[in-house]
């Protein structure tokens, strides 16, 4: 798993209106292929009266699952320059469709490529790009006497608390930045002379 890569927050939309042609851009966060072409047909059925409704999506933290489609406008001009923000702006795990709504004036392929680019840009602004780090997740079982002790260490050096489950001794579950897991396990060691155990149960991106 790579240690960081950029995604969206949300799901965002824009228009514009260029040479009384309305585009809509809508950028939607997407995990598979299958999440994408669901968000690309829900689109359509929202603007089954729009001219065209093409559409880009990059899935993967490496990008490996790639396609465009310029829903018929000229070939290259829609789906292939809405793919290129996309993976000029290295955003991943996403799927942005442009739904245009033709005014009346051509715009030549020039000029359809810039629209569909400036539309496409616009989209990824309202959805919000953020960077996703890998976190280690661990859990720190103690007892009772320790908690607070254990607890002001885990905010003081801003490890998050996800969760706290309260049997016969607690466990508090955190996360800490792939790689420095040794610090917060020295942390904890030192905290509670080392009474506390600390198990490593998983990995988890957090938006930073």
């Amino acid at each position: 798993m790579l240690p960081a890569y950029r995604t969206i927050k949300q799901v965002g939309e824009a228009q514009l209106e260029i040479n009384k042609s309305l585009f809509i851009a809508s950028a939607c966060p997407a995990v598979t292929e299958e999440t994408a072409m669901t968000f690309i047909n829900d689109i359509k059925k929202r603007h089954k009266e729009a001219n065209h409704n093409c559409s880009a999506y990059v899935i993967g933290q490496h990008g490996q699952y790639q396609k465009a489609d310029d829903d018929g406008e000229p070939s290259g001009t829609a789906g292939k320059p809405i793919l290129e923000v996309i993976n000029k702006s290295a955003v991943k795990n996403i799927v942005i469709v442009v739904t245009r709504y033709f005014g009346g004036i051509k715009l030549g392929a020039g000029g359809l490529i810039r629209a569909y680019a400036k539309a496409a840009s616009a989209s990824l602004e309202a959805a919000v790009i953020v960077e996703k780090q890998l976190h280690t997740k661990l859990a720190i079982q103690l007892d009772y006497h320790l908690l607070g002790t254990v607890e002001n260490q885990l905010r003081l050096n801003k490890f998050p608390i996800q969760s706290k489950d309260f049997a016969e001794t607690v466990s508090i579950v955190t996360l800490v930045r792939k790689g420095e897991e040794d610090q917060l396990i020295q942390l904890i060691a030192d905290a509670t002379a080392a009474q506390a155990i600390v198990k490593i149960i998983g990995e988890e991106y957090l938006d930073m």
